[in-house]
Formats: structure tokens, C-alpha cells, sequence
């Protein structure tokens, strides 16, 4: 049996928020003339990569017409367990290494919840949120860890031509997964599985093994952003990374990713990561409220799904 590998990718989503993200640079820089413009940008940049990385991951588990709402609370057990190995002097490889181990563990969990078990994605990441964030509480003894050795914050505080190191690791991994999606079978199996499940198994598609794959991809690079985290933060807390799982959301479905997935690419998500970052600092620097700041993300969220879903229904 043929079946579609890959639904046509639409890029006008993200060409409109890029186009948006600009005109509001443009207002805000005329309206506060006295700002600087390469602080401010150097701000939105570093605020971007957490949420932007994962999004990327995210973005995996839409295109299979899922979800993972368990990110935050991943990056805050990533966050945490980084921190307390290098405090307690394990090597940097180790730590790093053991670091992305456990966020892929976590993955697979998903997975199996989500293909053996049959779980909703909404239901199966909904209680690994709630689970990781208490994971996060114990071995942390709900206290902030800190004393991080210098070279931790030196890193997450660099920057290369002028701009973060931090923002140049995102957009590194934007190009690699932006290629893994449309230049490898996996990717293109992912976009199938989205599109069809039952189709692309019966095509010969393992869909357990991309299953797995792409929510064990998904932890792995919330487990990136988690360890670029404690560098820019320089510590490790068990509130970490809370509501970022919505951020992220926010980032892939602004970036043109569909809920009823398969369509979306890692370039949107880079896009949409733009737009929220550059949201929430100018309200900042704005004097706007973190409640109303989350209230206009909240808002942008709900026109963004209400046009999706209209395009998708007047396409079917």
C-alpha cells in the first residue's frame, strides 16, 4: 500500500509571525527611541533558546498528531540533577551524559504510555508533568541548588558575534532537525504517521520504533535545553521550567505546526520562539505584569488553534 510520506509543509504561518515579529521590533524601537537595541535583542535571544529548543521537541510529538505536556516539569528534573552532580563534582561529561540519559528514559515512557498502552498524549504527559515536577521536589529536597562552579555560568553567559552562545546551540539544532524532518526516512515516517497512523503501519512503517523514537528525540532535547538552563541560570531549582511546556506549545503551533498534525517544520518553531520571546520581554521592559503577559500569550494561543483549526476543516 502507497500512502502520503509527507503532507505539503505551508510556510505562510511562519512568514506571517516573522512578519509580525518585526513590525513589532519596528513599534516598540520607535516608540522607545532611548532603548538600546542590541541589549534588548541580546535579551530576547537568550530567552528564546530554552523555549525554543523545546519547542523543537514538541514540535515531534505534533507532527504524530500528539502532544507532550510534561516538558517543563522535564527540564526542571534535568535542571536539578545537573546541578547536584556538579556540586557534588562529577565530571562534566558524566553529568551531561547522565543528564540526557534520564530525560531519554522519560521519553521512552511516554512512548510506551502512549503506543503499548494506549493512553491519550494528553492524558499520558498530563500525569508525567505531575509526576517529574514531584521527581524534581524530592531530590532536591524542594530547596534551590547552588555553588555551581564559575565555568557553569561563564558558558551560559557567553557570546559569539555578538550574540549568546546559547542562541547559536538553538539554531544549530533547528538546522539539524529541520534536515532530520525532510531529509531522512524518520522524518518523513513521522509526517506519515501523522497524517495516517493505521496507513503508515500498514505501509510497512514500524510506528512503534518512530513512536519511540520521537518522544525519546523530544526528551533528549528538553534535556538540552535543561542543561543550557542551569548554565544561564546558574542554579538548580525544582520550580524550573514551570508552564514552559506551554511556551513551547505556544512556539510550535505560532510557528505553523497543526494540532491535527503532521504539518509543521523546526524553522517555524524557531519563528514562533521569536515571537514569544520578544512578547514577553517588551512587556517587561514595558512595565506590563507577568499576568497580563500571560494573558496576551494565552490570547495569541487561542487565535492561532481557532485559525488552524478553521484552515484544516476548509481543506478537508
Amino acid at each position: 500500500m502507497k500512502i502520503e510520506i509527507m503532507k505539503k509543509v505551508h510556510f505562510s504561518t511562519p512568514l506571517v509571525v516573522f512578519c509580525l515579529t518585526m513590525m513589532a521590533w519596528l513599534g516598540f524601537f520607535i516608540g522607545k527611541p532611548e532603548i538600546e537595541f542590541m541589549g534588548v535583542f541580546q535579551n530576547i535571544t537568550s530567552e528564546m533558546t530554552f523555549r525554543g529548543i523545546m519547542g523543537l521537541g514538541v514540535l515531534l510529538s505534533i507532527l504524530t498528531a500528539g502532544i507532550d505536556l510534561s516538558v517543563g516539569s522535564l527540564l526542571a528534573v534535568v535542571n536539578v540533577s545537573f546541578a547536584m552532580m556538579i556540586t557534588h563534582g562529577v565530571p562534566l561529561p558524566w553529568a551531561i551524559l547522565f543528564s540526557l540519559l534520564t530525560a531519554m528514559v522519560c521519553g521512552q515512557i511516554n512512548g510506551v504510555l502512549i503506543f503499548d498502552l494506549k493512553l491519550p498524549p494528553f492524558i499520558a504527559t498530563l500525569g508525567m508533568m505531575i509526576v517529574l515536577r514531584g521527581v524534581a521536589q524530592i531530590i532536591s529536597h524542594s530547596q534551590t541548588v547552588s555553588g555551581l562552579p564559575k565555568y557553569i555560568s561563564a558558558f551560559g553567559q557567553a557570546t559569539l558575534l555578538g550574540l549568546p552562545v546559547l542562541f547559536w546551540i538553538l539554531l544549530g539544532l533547528m538546522l539539524l532537525l529541520q534536515a532530520m524532518l525532510h531529509k531522512t526516512s524518520f522524518g518523513r515516517y513521522i509526517y506519515a504517521i501523522g497524517s495516517n497512523a493505521e496507513a503508515a503501519r500498514l505501509s510497512g512503517i514500524n510506528t512503534r520504533m518512530v513512536m519511540y523514537g520521537v518522544y525519546v528525540l523530544n526528551a533528549a532535547l528538553v534535556g538540552v535545553a535543561g542543561i543550557l538552563y542551569t548554565c544561564y541560570t546558574n542554579t538548580g531549582s525544582p520550580t524550573a521550567g514551570t508552564a514552559y511546556e506551554l511556551d513551547a506549545i505556544a512556539a510550535a503551533v505560532l510557528g505553523g505546526a497543526s494540532l491535527s498534525g503532521a504539518e509543521g517544520s523546526a524553522i517555524g518553531v524557531f519563528i514562533g520562539a521569536l515571537l514569544v520571546a520578544t512578547i514577553q520581554t517588551f512587556c517587561v521592559l514595558l512595565g506590563v505584569g507577568p499576568e497580563e503577559t500571560k494573558l496576551l500569550i494565552g490570547l495569541i494561543i487561542i487565535v492561532a488553534v481557532s485559525v488552524d483549526q478553521i484552515a484544516a476543516r476548509r481543506r478537508a
